[in-house]
């Protein structure tokens, strides 16, 4: 019921899920969550980061300029809460499958998507993101049983959704 890939180049998993939104909306399935989309900049200049939510026009950036010599954390935690009180809100109406863009630092320590995530999965929603590679020890404490690694590819994740989301006759 929890589905996760993971995604070796930067930005991976990003566009794989953004294309898989893209697929399951035209099946006619009723989608919550959020993709990323990574908007580069010069060369030696991080990129912008926004949050969309699945099924509105907007986005919301969700990385702040910390300074050319700053190497810290560059996520808005207010823009990202921002965007988790839509997709939670979003879990209000029937929902065949909740997508997060990513499950990382803020769900390991409590914050972010991680309450969405254990309310779909308490609603019997099932659930599919990404997670990279250095982030897997938290994730797998926090999923326990529930996750199943699928193949980073949309025919994979696409194939996953199909055996697992129970869509209504």
């Amino acid at each position: 019921m929890l589905g996760y890939i993971v995604a070796d180049e930067r930005g991976g998993g990003d566009r794989r899920l953004a294309a898989l939104v893209d697929r399951l909306l035209s099946d006619g399935l009723r989608l919550a969550g959020a993709v990323q989309t990574n908007v580069e900049m010069d060369e030696g200049r991080p990129c912008h980061m926004d949050l969309c939510v699945i099924g509105q026009d907007t986005a919301v950036r969700i990385s702040q300029s910390l300074g050319a010599h700053s190497s810290g954390c560059r996520l808005d935690p207010a823009g990202l809460e921002t965007v988790v009180g839509a997709v939670e809100a979003q879990l209000d109406a029937p929902v065949d499958l909740l997508i997060v863009n990513k499950f990382g630092k803020q769900e390991i320590e409590g914050r972010g998507f991680r309450t969405v995530i254990g309310a779909a999965i308490a609603q019997g929603i099932p659930v599919l993101t990404s997670v990279n590679a250095k982030n897997l020890g938290g994730f797998r404490a926090f999923a326990d049983e529930l996750a199943v690694q699928i193949d980073a590819d949309v025919d994979s994740m696409h194939a996953w959704v199909a055996e697992t989301v129970q869509t209504p006759a």
